[in-house]
């Protein structure tokens, strides 16, 4: 169902690879409700996704940038607010990358050369992006900004290694950046706690099937998939959800308030 509640709005959805992705999704469902946006993902990341695809489909420019060179984020904003033709109402942080985790490295034998860039990356960069915007005056009065993270940042899930410290410090960057833009822009900024995904980065993790399916059958509503993940982000770009800031939303089918589940103990995993 589209109702075109982002008729007028201009957006930057950062992380679209292919269709897996959660961004790829929501820059979907952003141009369907009405919205213009630029698309954007590491100069790297270009080379083997799909974004150009994308890109044509919804007939948005994609700028190449780094989320962790200031340079470029500055570029990207500069750039977007020219594009799109005005200040950018949304953004959407969707970037997280662990080297330790893509090389199999135990949780207790990480490199720290490489947990450093997993921060940098995963998490520091949305103080950048949210710092950089501030600093170009590029987000509206009132403008949305969103970036997904995952339970992992409160609960113990040992495979997901150092990406769990990188999502706490996103969520916290996003409750003390959320006051400063609140209080001067009236921005609000929030994290979406996503279920487990089948995403590219999502399936990378050690045991991920096994994980989707304990999170599926512990959830009374099933995991949420990524259109719905999307729609959800829609929701919180819209003026219907003005007085959100500051919060860790959880949407996962209700797995982050149970403890156990019946159905998970008998073994009946939802289809």
């Amino acid at each position: 169902m589209v109702n075109g509640i982002l008729n007028g709005k201009r957006g930057i959805v950062f992380g679209a690879l292919d269709e897996q992705s959660i961004a790829w999704h929501v820059a979907e469902k952003c141009h369907a409700e009405g919205a213009k946006l630029t698309l954007t993902n590491a100069p790297v990341a270009m080379r083997f996704g799909k974004i150009q695809d994308l890109g044509d489909k919804i007939k948005s420019k994609i700028i190449p940038a780094d989320a962790t060179s200031t340079d470029d984020l500055t570029t990207l904003f500069e750039q977007s607010v020219e594009e799109l033709g005005g200040k950018i109402d949304f953004v959407l942080h969707s970037i997280g990358m662990s080297v330790n985790v893509r090389k199999k490295r135990e949780y207790t034998d990480l490199n720290y050369d490489w947990m450093l860039k997993t921060f940098d990356v995963s998490a520091i960069s949305f103080h950048k992006v949210m710092q950089t915007a501030l600093h170009a005056d590029a987000l509206s009065d009132g403008a949305s900004v969103l970036a997904l993270t995952y339970i992992a940042a409160q609960r113990v899930f040992p495979d997901y290694s150092e990406m769990a410290e990188s999502k706490a410090l996103l969520e916290s960057f996003a409750r003390s950046f959320g006051y400063h833009l609140g209080t001067q822009k009236g921005i609000r900024v929030n994290t979406i706690s996503q279920s487990p995904t089948w995403t590219t980065a999502g399936s990378g993790v050690k045991g991920f099937q096994e994980f989707f399916d304990y999170a599926n059958s512990m959830s009374p509503l099933g995991n949420a998939s990524a259109e719905e993940c999307a729609d959800y982000c829609i929701m919180m770009f819209s003026d219907y959800t003005k007085k959100i800031t500051m919060q860790n939303l959880f949407h996962d089918g209700g797995f982050s308030s149970m403890g156990i589940n019946a159905a998970q103990l008998m073994g009946n995993n939802k289809e």
